[in-house]
């Protein structure tokens, strides 16, 4: 619902979304994301969010190194 004065409901609910993400992960408060410019927050979110799923594609790269077979290369 849009009001005439104010900002949409889902508009609200995203902001309020990035403030769990960044207070999640990077122990921000609220305080210091309610005075972040708009789009430097949503540049922090975004550079966080790809920090993340790097930071995830390594762990199963190295998880997948970890299980594969070890292959002597000494002969019988």
């Amino acid at each position: 619902m849009r009001t005439f004065f104010g900002l949409t409901s889902d508009y609200m609910e995203n902001v309020y979304e990035q403030f769990f993400y960044m207070k999640y992960t990077g122990n921000w408060s609220l305080a210091e994301l309610y005075s972040l410019p708009i789009g430097l927050r949503n540049w922090f979110v975004q550079r966080t969010v790809k920090q993340k799923e790097k930071e995830i594609e390594e762990q199963q790269k190295s998880s997948r190194n970890q299980q594969a077979p070890q292959h002597s290369n000494r002969r019988a």
